[in-house]
C-alpha cells in the first residue's frame, strides 16, 4: 500500500477543512465540504445565462396577469358595494309600497269609523235638541204654575194656553233612540279580519325567509312501495289498492307504504312543503339513505330508529318521532291537525324543524339545543338526508294522497 494512504488524522482533517472569509473580516471554518448532491440541489433552480431573458419574460407576464387579477377583484369589490346598495334600495321600495298600502287602508278604515261616528253623533244631537226643547217647555210651565200659586189674581190675566194639559207635557221615550249607536258589530268583524290579516302577514313574512331556501323535491321511483303511484312530475303520491308492475329492487320498501326523495341533502339549508289535507293518516320527515327498506320492524319505520326523523298524524294524534321516542303535539278544535307541513333542514347545524305551513307555527324542532326528549348526539347529521314520506294502511285505499308543493317563485 502507498505511503500516502497512511497520512496522520490531523493531516486528513486539515485537507478537508475549508476556510472562508466572512464579510466582517473574521474567518469561518467549515469542517466538511458540501455534498455534491446538495450542491446540485441548491443550484438546480438557478437559471443559466442563456435562460435569463426567457425567465424575465415569464415573470413579467405573471406580474401583468397578477396586476390584472387584482384590478378585477377591486372592480368586483366596488360592484359589490354598488349592487348591495341597489338591492337595499329595491327592498326599501317594496317595503315602502307595503307601508303605503297599509297606511292607505288604515286611513280608509279610520275614515269609515269617523263617518259612522259623525252620523251617529248627528242623530243623537237631534234627539238631544228635541229633549232640551221639551225640558225648556217643562221649565216654562213649572214657572207659570208656581207664579199662579203665589199670585192667583195675576195668573188670571195671563191664562195658560188652551191646549195645555198634563198629558201634553209628558214626552214618551222612543225605542228607536236606543238603537242609535255606532255599528259595533261591523267594527268587531273588521277587527277580526284585521287580526287575521296581521296573523297571515306575520306568517308570510316568516315564510318568505324559508322560501329563499326552497328545495325542489321529487320522489325516487326506485324507493316507492309498489302500491304507491306517482304523478307524472314526481311530486304527487297516491296509495293504490293495486300493485304496480315494478322490479323488486333492493332500495324499494317492500312492506311499508314509504318513499324517499331523489335528491340528497349533504350541506346548506333547505325548505319544502307537503300538502297532506287529502290524507287521513300520514308521516312526513327525513331519513338517511341507509334506512332499512325491507320488512316491517323498527329499522324500516320512519322515526323509530336513529336513521330517521318524522312528524306523524294517525288516529287523530299528532306526534314527532326519532330513535323510537316521541313527543305528543296538541290537536284541538282551535289547533286542528295541519293541512300543509313545512320541513326545514339546516344540515351543518343538525337542525330540523316542522312547521304548520299555513300559520308558520312551529310544530316540532330537532336540534342540538332542543333535546328534552331526544338524544343530543343524534342531531349532528352524519349521512346524506332524503325527504321521507309514509302512508299508513287505510280502510279504503285510493283516497290517500300527498302532494309536494311547488314553491318556485
Amino acid at each position: 500500500m502507498a505511503e500516502e494512504d497512511f497520512r496522520p488524522l490531523s493531516e486528513e482533517i486539515s485537507s478537508f477543512c475549508l476556510v472562508t472569509e466572512a464579510r466582517s473580516g473574521t474567518q469561518v471554518t467549515q469542517p466538511f465540504p458540501r455534498s455534491p448532491k446538495l450542491i446540485r440541489r441548491t443550484g438546480a433552480n438557478s437559471p443559466k445565462p442563456s435562460e435569463l431573458p426567457v425567465w424575465l419574460d415569464d415573470l413579467k407576464k405573471e406580474r401583468k396577469k397578477t396586476e390584472s387579477h387584482l384590478e378585477s377583484i377591486k372592480k368586483r369589490q366596488a360592484n359589490l358595494n354598488m349592487s348591495s346598495e341597489a338591492m337595499k334600495q329595491q327592498v326599501q321600495e317594496c317595503f315602502e309600497e307595503l307601508h303605503m298600502a297599509l297606511q292607505e287602508d288604515e286611513k280608509a278604515v279610520l275614515d269609515m269609523i269617523e263617518q259612522d261616528r259623525r252620523e251617529t253623533s248627528s242623530k243623537l244631537n237631534r234627539i238631544l235638541q228635541d229633549w232640551n226643547q221639551h225640558l225648556s217647555l217643562l221649565q216654562k210651565h213649572i214657572s207659570a204654575i208656581q207664579s199662579a200659586q203665589q199670585s192667583p189674581a195675576e195668573s188670571m190675566k195671563q191664562p195658560f194656553p188652551e191646549d195645555f194639559t198634563l198629558a201634553s207635557c209628558r214626552k214618551k221615550l222612543d225605542p228607536a233612540e236606543g238603537e242609535i249607536k255606532m255599528n259595533e258589530e261591523r267594527i268587531h268583524k273588521l277587527m277580526k279580519v284585521l287580526r287575521n290579516i296581521s296573523k297571515d302577514l306575520k306568517a308570510q313574512l316568516q315564510r318568505k325567509n324559508l322560501l329563499l331556501d326552497s328545495f325542489n323535491v321529487s320522489i325516487d321511483k326506485q324507493s316507492c312501495h309498489k302500491q304507491i303511484k306517482l304523478s307524472s312530475e314526481g311530486r304527487g303520491l297516491c296509495l293504490s289498492s293495486e300493485d304496480r308492475c315494478v322490479p323488486n329492487e333492493p332500495l324499494r320498501f317492500d312492506q311499508l307504504y314509504c318513499a324517499l326523495g331523489s335528491a340528497a341533502i349533504t350541506s346548506g339549508q333547505h325548505y319544502w312543503e307537503v300538502d297532506v289535507q287529502c290524507c287521513p293518516s300520514w308521516a312526513v320527515g327525513v331519513a338517511y339513505g341507509s334506512l332499512q327498506r325491507r320488512g316491517r320492524d323498527k329499522g324500516a319505520k320512519l322515526g323509530r330508529n336513529r336513521c330517521s326523523w318524522s312528524l306523524e298524524f294517525q288516529n287523530g294524534h299528532l306526534t314527532a318521532w326519532h330513535n323510537d321516542r316521541h313527543v305528543a303535539l296538541p290537536v284541538t278544535a282551535a289547533r286542528a291537525a295541519p293541512n300543509r307541513i313545512g320541513v326545514f333542514v339546516k344540515y351543518q347545524k343538525g337542525r330540523l324543524v316542522f312547521y304548520d305551513a299555513e300559520t308558520m307555527r312551529t310544530l316540532q324542532e330537532f336540534s342540538a339545543v332542543q333535546n328534552a326528549v331526544f338524544e343530543r348526539a343524534h342531531h349532528q347529521f352524519t349521512e346524506p338526508l332524503y325527504p321521507a314520506f309514509r302512508f299508513f294502511s287505510p280502510k279504503d285505499k285510493g283516497h290517500d294522497h300527498m302532494e309536494i308543493c311547488d314553491l318556485s317563485l
